[in-house]
């Protein structure tokens, strides 16, 4: 690894619509600079509901954000108690590890 080499993950988590941007306060109070939040639907048949014969899925948001991994654990367990399968965000936590990534400073965040 070279000495300006960050390891960095990427972090994850689907939650139910309206849930992203609470979830982006808590990521910041631990440590995330920031993230990005897409739009998307389920697609869990149980859960689809039927509407005059049009089928009705519910829309989440996928929340990405790239991490130092020395905060990744922290990070996830922290998202996971506030907006777990349990919670009502209904979320969903994973990581991915990140080979490269160019083009990224680490700015500690300040209010």
């Amino acid at each position: 690894m070279e000495n300006n080499e960050i390891k960095c993950s990427m972090v994850v988590v689907i939650v139910n619509k309206g849930f992203s941007e609470t979830l982006m306060d808590v990521a910041r109070a631990n440590g995330a600079t920031g993230g990005t939040i897409l739009s998307g639907r389920g697609t869990g048949g149980e859960k689809a509901q039927k509407f005059f014969a049009m089928s009705l899925q519910e829309e989440k948001e996928v929340v990405l954000i790239l991490v130092k991994e020395e905060i990744r654990a922290d990070l996830m367990r922290a998202l996971a108690r506030e907006f777990g399968l349990d919670s009502p965000g209904r979320g969903i936590v994973f990581s991915v590890p990140v080979d490269e990534a160019i083009g990224l400073t680490f700015v500690p965040f300040s209010e």
